[in-house]
């Protein structure tokens, strides 16, 4: 139902947080070559508050903190 263009940052973003793996913020800065501010501003205001998304974040043993976005809950 969103409406995003392809091959923008902030489409590589949503691939990588709807990936099974998630991504944590290093590999989204990394990825991105974004700012770890400008990456968790990304998903709180541009895929949450504005395209509705819903984002989890949980910790995982060797990675540290994951996120993801779960389809079954976005809207």
């Amino acid at each position: 139902m969103t409406n995003h263009r392809a091959n923008t940052k902030q489409a590589a973003l949503i691939a990588m947080l709807r990936a099974p793996e998630g991504a944590t913020l290093e590999e989204i800065v990394a990825a991105l070559g974004w700012q770890k501010h400008t990456a968790r501003g990304a998903m709180s205001g541009a895929l949450k508050k504005r395209l509705g998304l819903t984002i989890h974040a949980e910790p995982e043993p060797g990675r540290g903190r994951v996120y993801r976005i779960r389809d079954d809950e976005a809207s």
